[in-house]
């Protein structure tokens, strides 16, 4: 005999079909943004509390930049690089992440753009963050050449506006990838109508995305704000990180980013992937040079354009640009940012035209026994400054969060870290009279008998005063990050957030049928 089923009994099994449902179609969709796998929770109901779960689409291209898609490489020299007594560059395999990276370098006018936004900013109260930022214009002087027309008008006229901006430091082009940091997420929230400009914005009044997303910030708000889902809220509120909205943060490149980048090796794989096939795990050959395996600096496919210069740099003594009717770099110092072919990821003057700043303080022996993902010297681990309540400190004049170093006692409380100090410049470099060194390279004794200290900072590249040798990104050199010259530039990088794909196709490999290339 069949028992007929009460009503209590009917809508539980409605509400657990209901639940697998949404379970079911939350799954199909890949994202979880309907109902939680682990409470069985809804997403975005005020109904349930109203946590928040955005549909995130992925991370866009940032303006200006293009994807480099991080992977193993060969780092350091080449077996056909001319050897030198520095032993400094020596051959280890390592990897990086995907990363965004300026297509080309700063160009002059855009830090003047830059100088601008300080001028209207902080020139009233604080100019002297305007002076401390100002390119040395007089990097152009030498002793015995005369060179004041550049003095004049290199950074201010029209004429330069497409050229790499040189006379920065190290210092000055960290505090310009911040300033970039806070004016794309400012237009990011513009755009979506939930921020109005501030044109007029001062001292600690000026926009910067840490004091928006702790609410310290004082513009004006726009109208098209973020629905707030909680039931306790006040109906909108303002955006978090973990909506997706904010780019993360634009810094300079780390040594070995930059080096991959500049490689362009992912022109030298004989079948990538493609919507229709899986990669192929292999490179042909290792390149000496950015513009592929041709160990030349000459385009050498016949057509119109063999035998033409691929970068601006010096041939030879006295001879930075040719002869007249025949210029084989038509660049007399630098060039326009665009000029020359740009490598296999579609970057410009990876090799000559300006050196660029990387992150990485300068040690002899920094990848000896450095790590073989992300690798980098230079950690000065931050923490914010935090009131007794727990909650962050005041922004201050410059309307930015105060930071104070990560204390020894810090990092003694959390045992995965492997130091007790968070100024890592000098970790492993050899140095026994610190207690990270290994001692295999004798007493180093940083900053005493040597010139190098935690301020001497690497660039790469080659200039237009350099000879070829120096554009093979393996070649490293180090200066003071203090000075700046007439041949050093740099450009900024963003980390790529999730999945290494630049079509933002889910990390790991798939099975399915979404993917193309696997049916």
């Amino acid at each position: 005999m069949k028992q007929k089923l009460s009503g209590v009994a009917l809508v539980c099994i409605g509400i657990a079909l209901s639940l697998s449902s949404c379970e079911s179609t939350s799954r199909e969709k890949g994202r979880g943004e309907g109902i939680s796998s682990t409470t069985g929770w809804f997403y975005n109901d005020p109904r349930f509390g109203g946590f928040d779960v955005t549909n995130y689409e992925g991370q866009q291209t940032p303006i200006g930049m293009v994807l480099v898609q991080g992977g193993r490489f060969t780092m350091g020299a080449n077996d056909d690089e001319m050897p030198t007594l520095e032993n400094n560059n020596v051959r280890r395999t390592v990897s990086v992440s995907s990363f965004y990276m300026d297509e080309t370098e700063i160009r002059n006018v855009d830090y003047r753009e830059y100088i601008y936004w300080l001028q209207r900013a902080y020139g009233n109260d604080l100019p002297e963050i305007v002076s401390g930022a100002w390119p040395d214009e007089t990097v152009w002087r030498s002793p015995m050449g005369y060179n004041e027309n550049y003095v004049k008008n290199y950074f201010k006229h029209a004429a330069y506006d497409q050229y790499p901006v040189v006379g920065v430091n190290w210092y000055q082009a960290s505090d310009y990838c911040k300033w970039r940091t806070d004016r794309i997420n400012e237009f990011l929230l513009i755009q979506k109508g939930a921020l109005k400009p501030n044109w007029n914005g001062t001292g600690e009044d000026v926009f910067t995305t840490e004091t928006y997303i702790n609410g310290q910030y004082q513009g004006t708000l726009g109208s098209n704000l973020k629905k707030d889902l909680d039931p306790n809220g006040a109906g909108t509120r303002t955006y978090k990180p973990s909506d997706g909205v904010f780019m993360p943060d634009y810094r300079l490149p780390t040594e070995a980013e930059w080096e991959y980048a500049a490689l362009g090796t992912v022109g030298n794989n004989p079948a990538p992937e493609t919507k229709r096939r899986r990669g192929e795990e292999v490179f042909t050959d290792r390149n000496v040079l950015p513009w592929g395996p041709r160990n030349t600096a000459r385009y050498d496919i016949h057509n119109m354009y063999q035998g033409e210069i691929m970068g601006n740099f010096m041939r030879g003594k006295g001879d930075v640009m040719g002869v007249a009717g025949a210029l084989n770099d038509n660049a007399d110092v630098t060039a326009p940012v665009r000029s020359y072919q740009p490598n296999a990821w579609g970057l410009y003057n990876m090799a000559g035209n300006v050196n660029e700043w990387v992150m990485d303080t300068y040690r002899p022996a920094s990848h000896e026994d450095g790590d073989e993902f992300r690798p980098f010297r230079g950690n000065e681990w931050k923490k914010k400054v935090r009131q007794e309540d727990g909650t962050d400190e005041e922004r201050d004049s410059t309307g930015h969060l105060p930071y104070a170093d990560v204390t020894a006692a810090d990092l003694a409380a959390q045992g995965h870290y492997k130091v007790r100090t968070s100024k890592l410049h000098n970790y492993k470099d050899g140095d026994t009279s610190y207690g990270g060194g290994s001692g295999i390279y004798g007493r180093y004794l940083t900053g005493e008998n040597t010139l190098v200290n935690d301020s001497s900072k690497v660039y790469k590249g080659g200039s237009w005063a350099d000879r070829a040798y120096w554009l093979s990104p393996g070649t490293r050199r180090f200066v003071n990050g203090g000075t700046s010259y007439n041949t050093i530039g740099f450009r900024c990088v963003v980390d790529r957030l999730g999945s290494p794909s630049g079509n933002n196709e889910p990390a790991g490999n798939s099975f399915g049928a979404s993917k193309t290339h696997r049916k």
